[in-house]
């Protein structure tokens, strides 16, 4: 046959440009008439018609496995619009963020290849149709074809086109698709009529069922060497002996048996036995339920248990156990994930998420729309007869019903960056949208609300009838998916309306965390910038209050302290706005910026707390996650942007480096200074946390409170080198303040005088996030790791956990004071059983724990 030959070559060249795919070439066209005769038994016959049209239906169905087929680069053939959606979500796949425009542009090879083997996948089947009618040019300018007589072209090359692809669409596709018998033409026999649901069926069980060693030859495979996923592929099939049919199964076995460094390919053999079982039986039910005769193969032998499969692929030196994570309760994990046990007794954290939905709602349709003049987000809190309602409404993307079923609901993922619903709005990417939240997740923060949730939506470029309703009555029940009346006229976009189980004001309420017990300032709270205006309307109010769009990355300071921390309510509380002005003009003097690899902010705020001491607990610094509050900290005053640490995003880590950390502590510490604000009492407060950091101190930095007051690095080496013995006190029953320095008994509060000899470090655990960024192991000793795993406290373990903190700055100014080393000041502690007790004047005070640290030459005690 000529089209054979012709595919034979373009089958070829597909390999070289896809090599770590299996074989694809003339070799498995050919091996598909056998198990097509597999899977149809002594059941089925075929015209001479149905034969040539399923023929070439087995020729080009996979000839778009490669590059060489589309006759241009795949961004090209696929368009801009699905190729950068392609990108940009592999990238989300890969890097865990969404890429930029630069990176989008220019995506690492690695995306690259990724991309050109994922759209070789997804679009193969669609652009084997139109290999039917691709002209090919000679090198002399002629064209031709694959199938070269005219008319056999045009009469049947659509059949032909139609099922190559159908190999890859759902089973139901195919009833709808072809229901219709084909006469035959007028110059052959009657009887030569065409079946296609027939042909469709069998091509798609011909094709799943050829796996066996053919595809995955043992030379091609050490001369390729592929990696990843596909080497698992390449090392299953290489096991796989040729398929048989006994009864209405289709059995196959391992060529040999599979040793432990193969047991995640004898995974993938099963997983991959399982999927061609399901094949077998939807298209045995398929034919079963439209009354068809039915093909002989049904089912697959062996795949209903790990244990039953291992009779077939033998194992060598380990046993197969079925441990994976299995979820029987679907709408119970739900239940149990999707409200409080997810997002903790926190209802502002739902409104927080709806909101973060509505924006990239909006965003989405502004990317697909471009000139979309009117995106916002509205946000109602309403009553009545006691009852109350939280509503919130977008005119943003709006979702149809494979939105609704594959991303909304599907719990546990992000509809964002889900394949099928890029598809379904292609071009997001190329349109600069960047999802900030994870709508299949955060939607289901919805419950911690309230049971009974209604959504109603409506695609932007739908008609009213397209609409849809998807009513909930709470997270364990299933919920009920249904047209909009046509009575009914529904806007573009969401909207999510929720009967409130407690009212806003009862404890625990929406307002539990507010103090004017105000929608908008509920909304302001969470929401610290947004590109879409957020229109908020009170329960007794006609017109809304509007967040207007603000930008924390190019706020000018003062702007960024007003939207962090906004003045109350007009007439309320003014008495305290003079204070935050005051707060406002200092946060303007000391604050800087924290600025990522590109120079772009990603934080703006002061190290320290004096604002929050000031301002009595209101202005504790913020972390935002893509703009939005995620967490609190008393380690600083402003913002600075993070990343979600845990899947409610209630706590975040800082998105910055250790390094752009450094920096921006480095220049706070220079601005404090130049302002006058880098007492003793902030030198104390931020003197653990500089050290985990630079791991030094500048010589005039306070870190420690003896007798004689504060004391400073330049002057520990001196202090030490009057005694001949130190008593380092541990904290309780002695804590210490910074305002004013000094050290207290921690039950009566009494300030207490320590002894001469006495020392305390002030040695203040860094707040979180800043503590996890600096993390106490950095910087300690590496020439004592080995006695991290010593069992007991030896001197060496003690050193080794204190050398990276103030403690073991001290132990250093006593060994250059003193002319020792570690192990002679710490060892006869450790002989002691680190049980040393210092007593203060005050005998009422009690004992207090600590090191007794004496000069090697002292004999003296305490």
């Amino acid at each position: 046959m000529e089209l054979r030959k012709k595919a034979a070559v373009l089958l070829q060249e597909n390999a070289r440009s896809m090599p770590d795919f299996t074989v694809h070439d003339i070799t498995h066209v050919d091996a598909l008439w056998e198990t097509a005769d597999l899977v149809c038994g002594g059941q089925v016959t075929l015209n001479p018609a149905e034969a040539y049209v399923l023929g070439c239906a087995f020729v080009l169905h996979d000839a778009a496995m490669g590059t060489a087929a589309y006759g241009t680069d795949l961004p090209e053939a696929l368009g801009q619009k699905r190729w950068r959606d392609l990108v940009s979500v592999e990238y989300y796949r890969q890097e865990g963020c969404w890429p930029d425009r630069d990176q989008l542009s220019a995506p690492p090879a690695e995306i690259v290849e990724a991309c050109r083997a994922a759209a070789i996948r997804e679009t193969h089947a669609d652009q084997a149709r139109r290999l039917v009618d691709h002209a090919w040019a000679s090198s002399t300018g002629n064209d031709f074809f694959l199938i070269e007589e005219v008319q056999l072209r045009e009469v049947y090359g659509p059949l032909i086109g139609d099922l190559a692809a159908s190999h890859w669409w759902p089973v139901d596709q195919l009833a709808r698709e072809f229901r219709r018998k084909w006469g035959s033409l007028p110059w052959q026999p009657s009887e030569w009529t065409i079946e296609p649901l027939k042909l469709a069926c069998i091509l798609r069980l011909a094709d799943v069922t050829q796996i066996d060693s053919r595809r995955a030859p043992s030379l091609l495979f050490s001369l390729r060497g592929p990696q990843g996923v596909s080497r698992r592929h390449w090392r299953f099939q290489e096991h796989v002996s040729r398929p048989d049919l006994n009864g209405d199964r289709v059995t196959y076995t391992s060529l040999r048996p599979f040793l432990p460094h193969d047991a995640a390919s004898w995974w993938l053999a099963y997983d991959y036995l399982r999927g061609i079982d399901l094949e077998l039986k939807a298209v045995d039910a398929l034919l079963h339920d439209l009354g068809r005769d039915r093909l002989a193969a049904r089912a697959v032998a062996g795949v209903d248990s790990p244990e039953r499969f291992a009779e077939h692929f033998r194992v060598q030196g380990w046993r197969p156990i079925d441990a994976k994570i299995q979820v029987s309760d679907v709408p119970g994990l739900v239940r149990g994930l999707g409200g409080e046990q997810l997002y903790g007794d926190r209802p502002e954290v739902a409104l927080r998420e709806l909101i973060q939905n509505a924006q990239d709602a909006v965003l989405a349709r502004q990317a697909l729309q471009p000139g979309f003049p009117d995106g916002r987000i509205e946000i109602r809190l309403t009553e009545a007869e006691g009852s109350w309602c939280l509503e919130i409404r977008d005119n943003g993307v709006g979702m149809d019903e494979e939105t609704l079923i594959h991303g909304l609901l599907d719990f546990g993922t992000s509809g964002w960056s889900s394949p099928a619903v890029r598809n379904l709005l292609p071009g997001l990417a190329g349109g600069g949208f960047t999802p900030s939240g994870r709508f299949g997740i955060g939607f289901f923060s919805v419950f911690l609300l309230g049971d009974q949730v209604e959504l109603i939506t409506r695609r932007y470029d739908a008609a009213s009838r397209d609409a849809r309703r998807l009513t909930f009555d709470g997270p364990s029940q299933r919920p009920l998916l249904t047209p909009v009346s046509a009575q009914d006229w529904v806007p573009e976009g969401t909207t999510v309306r929720v009967t409130l189980k407690k009212a806003p004001n009862d404890v625990r309420g929406l307002f539990q965390r507010t103090t004017d017990e105000r929608l908008s300032q509920l909304a302001q709270r969470l929401v610290l910038e947004n590109a879409v205006p957020i229109h908020t309307w009170e329960p007794t109010t006609s017109t809304p209050e509007i967040l207007t769009p603000f930008a924390l990355a190019t706020g000018a300071p003062g702007e960024v302290f007003d939207r962090l921390y906004p003045p109350p309510v007009q007439g309320r509380r003014t008495g305290e706005e003079k204070q935050r002005l005051q707060l406002r003009d200092d946060f303007i003097e000391q604050s800087t910026e924290l600025l990522d690899d590109r120079g772009r902010r990603i934080g703006l705020a002061t190290l320290g707390n004096d604002l929050y001491y000031a301002g009595r607990g209101n202005y504790s610094g913020i972390v935002t996650v893509n703009g939005l509050l995620a967490d609190e900290s008393i380690a600083f005053a402003g913002y600075i942007a993070g990343k979600p640490s845990r899947a409610s995003r209630d706590q975040a880590s800082l998105v910055a480096t250790q390094d752009q950390m450094r920096e921006w502590m480095r220049g706070q510490e220079q601005r404090l200074r130049s302002t006058g604000h880098f007492g003793d009492a902030v030198q104390l407060e931020q003197a653990h946390t500089l050290y985990g950091a630079f791991n030094q101190l500048s010589d005039d930095i306070a870190f420690a409170i003896t007798a004689q007051g504060v004391l400073r690095v330049a002057e520990a080496v001196d202090w030490v080198s009057q005694r001949d013995e130190v008593f380092m006190a541990f904290s309780l029953p002695l804590a210490w303040r910074s305002r004013p320095p000094e050290v207290y008994h921690y039950l009566s509060g009494q300030r207490v005088q320590l002894p001469e000899n006495w020392i305390f470090v002030c040695g203040r655990v860094a707040a979180s996030p800043l503590a996890e960024v600096f993390s106490l192991v950095l910087h300690r000793d590496a020439d004592y790791e080995f006695a991290r795993h010593h069992l007991t406290l030896t001197w060496q373990k003690a050193w080794w956990r204190m050398s990276a903190t103030l403690d073991g700055l001290l132990v250093r100014a006593l060994c250059e004071a003193w002319s020792c080393t570690p192990e002679s000041v710490l060892a006869p502690v450790e002989r002691r059983n680190w049980s040393d007790i210092g007593r203060l004047d005050d005998e009422s005070l009690g004992e207090v724990p600590g090191c007794l640290l004496q000069r090697p030459s002292a004999t003296a005690h305490m």
